[in-house]
């Protein structure tokens, strides 16, 4: 028989005790311990408050205010559009190609505004959102930034646009304008002009050399230019007086010139007229606008090939919009440009990553500021215009990097720097991005304020940078910071980092605008199954071909629309694609080794005298040699640390500073883990080969040549002379080139050793 009690006692924490009789008894009790259990009442709270101490109530206050401080000013992750960890996904049934998970279908972005399908409705788009707010500004030295609206630049551009109907050019995309010029205000206005009037513009540039300027005149069959200097204008008319460019009779200068030079050009045909002269005649003769439809081609751009004559690409508005929009609708959410957005114009507009930059920036109604034509005087440029876009290239990222690292030139300073940025590299690896943490305030203020202070998106693109200078400028910079990869056939673009993804050593995920995929390069191992292979492109950004090239256009595109790039490629298991070699460079030396130049001239360029550097090599030598370019802006402050003085020319001539460049080029290379038959300086092993030992110093020579233009006949010349191994290491002499007067020369320090190839250029 169980037995039930006759009471429940319960017991409180400090001691008391409830008994529970009956259910009435047990009801009672049960209010009864609520009420001792209850929370205390305000009054209660507020006698309680009054017993403490005043410091300890002040530190209360303190805490709690700083709490709420914390909480409303805590950096936050920037929210990306996407999964991080998925920023890709497969196209079915497409042999393995992949798109931007960004897109709701398979089908790639053409336009992500819809008034916005040609270049020319961007521009008017930009007129529209801007306000009529100032658009294009330049400068003089020393003075303040002038600035055009977005209605003056209009109504500029329909004024070159008429004056050209005026000299017999049609309405019409098969009508092919030249621009030999620096960025400036009047390049934007003429292309502006062109587009108007559904006519194509031909950039061209110097650095391609004379040569290529007279085949892309006549392959282009240009018979209008607009040129910037008098000095190129004499070049242009050297080619006509030499009837090697018979089809140009018009060229247009910006700059002031002199009578004498109208004189030279009626001697052999050529009207040469001021931009003054052209806006008036347009404006007397004022037409109205004849846009041009999405499929209409835009420009020419031609791009400097591997061997023989530059290639012209065929670009057209739904291309190059395409593209534009890629870039607008990946970071929409994060950093889209605004009206009140500047951008500093200085890489090169005959290049179309500069291109689209600037057609994005012009659709969303911002401001474009150009540098003033010295890239010595673009720090200034910067610190002046303010801008809060800056798109750059590795070149400029390595010299920003190794400056700043060479300030630090004592133990403390490169500790602090080195904590500093370690701290900012950690928030950038949760997806913090910002430039007002302790760090920032104590480090990182001056880096910042040296670009102006106000930047907050750059682009890296062109060429591959190391991760390690990317990571720390992004840290350091605490701006929105995207690297692209891509092509001109692609129209710049294909790839760009997905915002929120701070990390590097990829190039991203690929851009809504188009698929990539990679297909196998059994030579060289790389099997696409196993997600690696030759990149191919297919989108609406993708060119429609060269040129008068069928040959070529054959080799770039395949029969189904796919752009074969020549690089080698490889997924990342989060959908993101890192660039690992390129199909076409690589080649064996004599002992068998295999190279692969661009990674090593990727290191040598991060010598602090270096500005560019070419490295080659042949299946009959040992060992490499590399033409080095020395810096102009840092060569003499480098050679004096180490001892050396002298002007530019004398310094490229004088063998310890070539023996000092090679031995820093030789110190990067091992830091960087090159092997010694990578390295541009002859191993032990290499030199064994060889009947002699021949002095370090011995591998090094000055060459004046035109690096661009004049470096592929050299090598030819060279090549054809016979002079190899031992002839050409003894040789001392410096080489010029004659005809090429107007164009700028390049001092050039040729280091290593045989023979030279006739492959300078490689894409």
């Amino acid at each position: 028989m169980s037995l039930k009690p006759s009471c429940w006692l319960l017991k409180t924490p400090d001691g008391h005790e409830f008994s529970l009789e009956n259910r009435q008894h047990r009801t009672m009790q049960a209010h009864e311990l609520f009420r001792y259990f209850r929370m205390p009442e305000l009054v209660d709270f507020r006698q309680y408050v009054r017993t403490l101490p005043t410091n300890t109530l002040m530190g209360f206050g303190a805490f709690a205010a700083l709490t709420t401080f914390w909480y409303a000013t805590r950096p936050r992750a920037l929210k990306p559009p996407c999964d991080l960890s998925m920023q890709s996904v497969e196209v079915a049934g497409s042999g393995g190609a992949r798109r931007s998970t960004l897109l709701d279908s398979d089908e790639p972005l053409v336009c992500f505004y819809e008034d916005v399908t040609t270049l020319y409705e961007g521009f008017q788009r930009g007129i529209h959102v801007s306000n009529n707010g100032p658009c294009l500004g330049s400068r003089k030295p020393d003075q303040p930034y002038e600035w055009l609206s977005y209605k003056q630049v209009a109504e500029l551009s329909e004024c070159i646009g008429s004056a050209l109907l005026q000299k017999g050019f049609k309405a019409a995309p098969d009508q092919f304008v030249g621009i030999f010029a620096q960025n400036r205000p009047e390049w934007v206005i003429i292309e502006q002009g062109c587009f108007a009037y559904s006519m194509v513009i031909v950039p061209l540039y110097d650095t391609l050399g004379s040569e290529a300027i007279t085949y892309i005149l006549n392959k282009a069959e240009l018979s209008l230019v607009f040129v910037d200097k008098p000095e190129k204008a004499k070049l242009l008319l050297e080619g006509v007086e030499n009837k090697l460019t018979p089809g140009l009779k018009i060229i247009v200068l910006m700059d002031a010139y002199g009578s004498e030079l109208v004189e030279r050009g009626k001697k052999c045909g050529v009207e040469v007229i001021s931009m003054k002269a052209m806006e008036d005649l347009g404006r007397a003769n004022r037409q109205k606008p004849k846009p041009p439809a999405p499929e209409d081609l835009a420009v020419v751009c031609f791009t400097s090939g591997t061997t023989g004559n530059p290639k012209g690409a065929l670009i057209t508005h739904r291309n190059v919009v395409s593209d534009c929009s890629a870039f607008v609708k990946m970071t929409e959410n994060t950093v889209i440009p605004r009206p009140d957005d500047i951008l500093i114009s200085f890489l090169p507009l005959a290049h179309m990553f500069e291109r689209v930059v600037e057609c994005v920036m012009l659709c969303h109604g911002a401001k474009i500021g150009f540098f003033q034509g010295d890239i010595r005087l673009l720090m200034d440029d910067l610190k002046v215009l303010q801008p809060t876009v800056f798109p750059v290239v590795p070149r400029l990222l390595n010299r920003m990097f190794d400056r700043i690292f060479g300030q630090a030139n004592t133990t403390l300073k490169r500790w602090l720097l080195d904590f500093a940025s370690k701290r900012k590299e950690a928030e950038l690896r949760s997806g913090i991005i910002r430039n007002n943490s302790l760090w920032d305030k104590l480090i990182f203020r001056k880096i910042q304020s040296s670009l102006g202070g106000r930047v907050r998106l750059m682009v890296t693109g062109a060429a591959p940078v190391s991760a390690t200078v990317l990571t720390f400028l992004r840290a350091a910079l605490g701006c929105q910071f995207y690297e692209g990869y891509g092509q001109t056939e692609c129209t710049a673009g294909c790839c760009l980092t997905m915002p929120g993804d701070w990390t590097a050593g990829h190039v991203g995920a690929p851009m809504p605008c188009n698929l990539i995929k990679l297909v196998d390069v059994e030579e060289m191992n790389y099997i696409a199954a196993k997600g690696e292979g030759e990149v191919c492109v297919k989108g609406p950004n993708v060119f429609q071909g060269y040129l008068k090239d069928p040959a070529k256009t054959a080799e770039a595109l395949d029969k189904d629309g796919w752009l074969h790039t020549g690089d080698i490629g490889k997924w990342l298991p989060n959908g993101t694609l890192k660039i690992i070699d390129r199909k076409k460079h690589i080649f064996k030396l004599a002992q068998g080794e295999y190279i692969a130049p661009e990674k090593i001239e990727n290191i040598y360029l991060r010598s602090e005298p270096v500005a560019q550097v070419f490295v080659h090599g042949e299946s009959l030598q040992a060992f490499l040699i590399a033409i080095v370019v020395p810096d102009i802006e840092t060569l003499c402050s480098w050679a004096r640390k180490r001892g050396l003085d002298g002007s530019f020319e004398e310094l490229c001539r004088n063998k310890d500073v070539k023996k000092a460049i090679l031995e820093d080029m030789v110190r990067l290379g091992k830091d960087s883990g090159l092997k010694p038959f990578e390295q541009v300086c002859p191993s032990s092993e290499c030199m064994n080969s060889f009947k002699t030992n021949f002095p370090l110093e011995d591998f090094l020579q000055v060459d004046y040549i035109s690096i661009w233009g004049d470096l592929r006949t050299y090598m030819r010349n060279e090549k054809r002379s016979g002079l190899t191994g031992e002839r050409v290491l003894n040789q001392e002499h410096v080489l010029s080139f004659p005809g090429h007067q107007n164009m700028i020369w390049n001092p050039v320090l040729r280091i290593g050793c045989p023979s030279f190839a006739e492959k300078v250029q490689r894409g």
